[in-house]
């Protein structure tokens, strides 16, 4: 089917036209997934302030934040260059750059090897190794095992797959302590446990895409209000783990607050979703889509402020 769908999206692409520097430039960049390192990084610099318990130093976290975007790029790099086939298919990955033309496969295929390399030796290099080995792990993770074995064998791809978004925490835990232990294993956890409720209802909104190439999302293989259900309890999951993170790395306040407040508005948006799913109403999935970047950008953002503050810890 795959292939099938690579020959006839390949023999409708459009003549390539003369590309300025400006627009390749461009493409470029897209073929990194801005958003998605934006929501990386968001989750690493919090940390780092965990970890040093105060500002660290901040050559140290534009350096690690650097190295982890470029880390980052190449990592949705290698996957435009893998997925090329069922993006020229899909509607929504309909303007990305090898479905437009703007960059050819050998272009994105060298540019995401080269950003592989430069990232691991910057972090390496300015950083320490074991934030370059953490994340070489990360892009090999999402590039071997979810693109290219989960993502089309299995409902359960977003679930595993996941696990390579997690690691800008460890790596900006290791960054500072050059060392880990539990904390930021269990931050690690939050976005593990956070990414599934995160990204299924994407995967509703646009469950015929994912149909039409065969990508065995769960809203393609199961109905909406199984959909809705796992939303829900991988909600609580998250909201859970967020709030061991009071005892074993003694936040305050602050973080408490936070973290109760916006996992009740997070696990409110995934009840809802359920609920309409079940009554089989008109559902909006891109609401909870939408929650749950805010909620985890909130929650990540009281990580980084509540040891700065001078408040009594748990």
């Amino acid at each position: 089917m795959v292939r099938g769908v690579m020959d006839v999206a390949v023999g409708t692409r459009q003549p390539r036209e003369r590309i300025g520097f400006a627009r390749k430039a461009r493409a470029y960049v897209a073929l990194t997934k801005p958003r998605v390192i934006e929501l990386l990084l968001v989750t690493t610099a919090p940390v780092m302030i965990l970890a040093q318990g105060g500002i660290p130093n901040l050559w140290l976290v534009l350096g690690t934040l650097v190295g982890g975007a470029l880390s980052a790029g190449a990592a949705g790099a290698f996957n435009c260059y893998i997925d090329r086939d069922i993006d020229r298919v899909m509607k929504r990955t309909s303007t990305r750059p090898l479905v437009t033309g703007e960059l050819t496969d050998r272009e994105a295929l060298v540019f995401a090897w080269v950003l592989g390399v430069v990232s691991t030796l910057w972090l390496g290099i300015l950083i320490n190794w074991l934030a370059a080995g953490l994340s070489v792990a990360a892009v090999l993770f999402y590039v071997l095992i979810y693109t290219l074995v989960l993502k089309r064998r299995t409902p359960q791809n977003i679930v595993w797959g996941g696990a390579a978004g997690c690691m800008p925490v460890l790596i900006g835990w290791a960054a500072v302590q050059d060392s880990l232990n539990w904390v930021p294993f269990i931050l690690f956890g939050i976005v593990f446990l956070w990414t599934p409720p995160h990204y299924w209802p994407l995967s509703m909104r646009y469950r015929a895409d994912y149909a039409s190439v065969n990508v065995p999302m769960l809203a393609v293989v199961r109905g909406r209000t199984v959909v809705g259900l796992q939303v829900v309890l991988y909600a609580w999951a998250t909201v859970a783990c967020s709030l061991l993170l009071v005892p074993v790395a003694h936040m305050g306040i602050l973080y408490t607050a936070v973290a109760v407040a916006a996992g009740a508005w997070f696990v409110i948006e995934s009840h809802r979703l359920y609920s309409m799913a079940i009554r089989h109403g008109e559902v909006h999935p891109m609401r909870v889509f939408h929650s749950s970047i805010t909620y985890l950008t909130v929650l990540f953002v009281a990580v980084g402020v509540d040891p700065l503050l001078p408040f009594v810890r748990f």
